[in-house]
């Protein structure tokens, strides 16, 4: 699979999943992305498409691998309009 269509497509379901802060930035919450039926269906390894998207600077979240259940809250904050 193609990284960057991954990421573009990761890119897409933030947009909307996800609200604008007052900054104006989209971000969505991890357990919202990991529970999306559409999300399930695009990604085969949704984490390892996360970190791809950390490492180009198009992302950003807390600490450096996200689990579902334990990291849900976690805010995925998109840089890059």
């Amino acid at each position: 699979m193609n990284v960057e269509h991954e990421i573009s497509l990761l890119v897409e379901e933030i947009r909307r999943l996800g609200t604008k802060n007052a900054d104006g930035q989209v971000s969505v919450k991890f357990g919202v992305l990991f529970a999306d039926e559409k999300c399930a269906n695009l990604f085969e390894a949704l984490v390892g498409t996360l970190k791809a998207a950390k490492r180009r600077k198009i992302i950003t979240y807390q600490g450096e691998l996200l689990l579902q259940g334990v990291h849900d809250n976690v805010d995925i904050m998109l840089l890059q309009d």
